[in-house]
């Protein structure tokens, strides 16, 4: 399409009188006019390449002048104002980016829903969803663009700047976030007690944080030792500075989107409407009292199986079998599981209706060792948790090669906040080649980008 209309370019200069002169200023490069004409006080001006290289068009009237520079490329097809500048035709850039990245968008929204559909319970599902909203990013920026476009050039230094100012329009609610992840994480240690997983929140909400401020701590130290001159587009400096400040501000972007998509798909875990179809329910234990009985956390998981327990009898008058899962501490008197059998006896459940397993020290295990008291495989499983554990849970059953669904009891938001962050880096960690993958991606766009950019300004 381009090279169909873009060999010739029309060329308007504002004119107040009849008594104008133009020249054209040839740099290697050689233009014929096709047509002239004034219309309302304006000088329309249509060309077509004759020779590759530069010329300046100049338009005199009085003592007033205006001057438009051309860059006639060796397919004869014409810029203005630089090499990769705008050109009739042109405009088909941004219109097929869009259209690839639609496809590319409706490829991976497709993927995300025969995962979900396959299984919720899964880091790929958070992973996809937060490439989902960074490419819908990308997406939205590129439809602008097609309304307001000036160029191959011109769009990509707008592109570049939007990633900055992107990061810098997120930075406040990175930092809100980060008060509010430490005022948790403070919360969850004087509770829980210190630990590195209750300080995973603290550490991601400064790393981003510091990420959004590199670039301009580096800027100020480039401008004060000068060893590279950022102001030389002759140079290497600027250009170098340009990708590393992409790269930056990209991933501080890449990495909200995939935290977003993270906390998603776990609201969607826990809101997941649970079939009246279960044979056993797990439920996974955590630290008792000093006397054998429920603390509140506990106590809210094991009520939370009772009520799904009296809803299906309700629905369906399917009983189903409890297994109260969680080995004895150090510092208890009866093992979770045997205290939990305690208070579900306590509330009208039959003992033959209890199997208890009392070996697990963890989550993953709490979920295998209760595996394997159930017999028939074929059974359909349901987990009782804590509302932010609930995905965290079901995808370690999932790892196993264990179908489950899962539900939870309500606690305190300082739990989820740190839920979730630990769930994102396992997101990143266990997705770890898809992220390589968009990353490399991205790395080779912005080098392709800043690239044009160098070669326009040396041209």
């Amino acid at each position: 399409i381009i090279l169909l209309f873009g060999r010739t370019y029309t060329c308007t200069f504002d004119i107040k009188s009849n008594d104008y002169s133009t020249s054209f200023e040839n740099y290697e490069g050689e233009i014929e006019i096709i047509e002239e004409k004034v219309i309302d006080n304006k000088y329309i001006l249509t060309v077509k390449g004759k020779t590759p290289g530069k010329v300046f068009i100049t338009v005199k009237y009085h003592d007033y002048s205006e001057q438009t520079l051309l860059y006639v490329h060796k397919t004869m097809v014409i810029t203005y104002n630089n090499y990769f500048g705008y050109s009739n035709g042109s405009q088909i850039i941004p219109i097929s980016l869009s259209i690839l990245l639609i496809y590319v968008l409706y490829l991976i929204i497709k993927r995300y829903k025969e995962c979900v559909n396959d299984n919720l319970y899964q880091y790929k599902n958070a992973a996809y969803l937060g490439i989902i909203i960074f490419t819908i990013g990308f997406i939205i920026f590129n439809i602008i663009s097609i309304f307001n476009y000036q160029g191959l050039f011109d769009t990509i230094n707008r592109t570049i700047t939007s990633f900055t100012g992107l990061s810098l329009l997120l930075f406040p609610l990175t930092f809100i976030t980060f008060i509010l992840v430490t005022i948790s994480n403070i919360i969850l240690i004087r509770r829980e007690g210190k630990s590195f997983r209750n300080l995973l929140g603290l550490f991601l909400g400064l790393f981003i944080c510091i990420l959004v401020l590199l670039p301009d701590f580096v800027y100020k130290i480039l401008l004060k030792v000068q060893v590279v001159d950022i102001y030389n587009l002759n140079s290497f400096g600027p250009y170098i500075y340009n990708f590393l400040e992409s790269i930056v501000y990209l991933i501080a972007t890449y990495l909200e989107c995939i935290l977003i998509g993270t906390i998603i798909v776990a609201l969607k875990a826990v809101k997941r409407k649970v079939s009246y179809d279960k044979d056993y329910i797990i439920i996974l234990g955590c630290k008792i009292k000093k006397d054998g009985t429920l603390p509140p956390l506990l106590r809210g998981r094991v009520d939370r199986a009772l009520q799904f327990r009296n809803e299906q009898l309700n629905e369906t008058g399917k009983d189903l079998i409890f297994i109260p899962s969680g080995g004895k501490g150090s510092d208890e008197i009866i093992s979770e599981a045997q205290a939990m059998k305690n208070y579900l006896l306590e509330h009208g459940i039959k003992d033959e209706n209890i199997l208890i397993e009392d070996k697990s020290t963890n989550t993953f295990e709490n979920i295998m060792f209760s595996n394997k008291l159930i017999k028939n495989k074929n059974s359909n499983i349901l987990i009782s948790t804590t509302n932010y554990h609930v995905f965290r849970a079901c995808l370690l059953a999932s790892e196993q090669g264990i179908i489950v669904d899962g539900i939870g009891s309500k606690t305190k938001t300082y739990y989820w906040i740190n839920a979730f962050l630990r769930e994102f880096i396992g997101t990143l960690y266990s997705e770890r080649k898809k992220h390589f993958i968009v990353f490399s991606i991205i790395v080779i766009t912005i080098i392709l980008m800043i690239a044009v950019i160098f070669i326009t300004n040396n041209i």
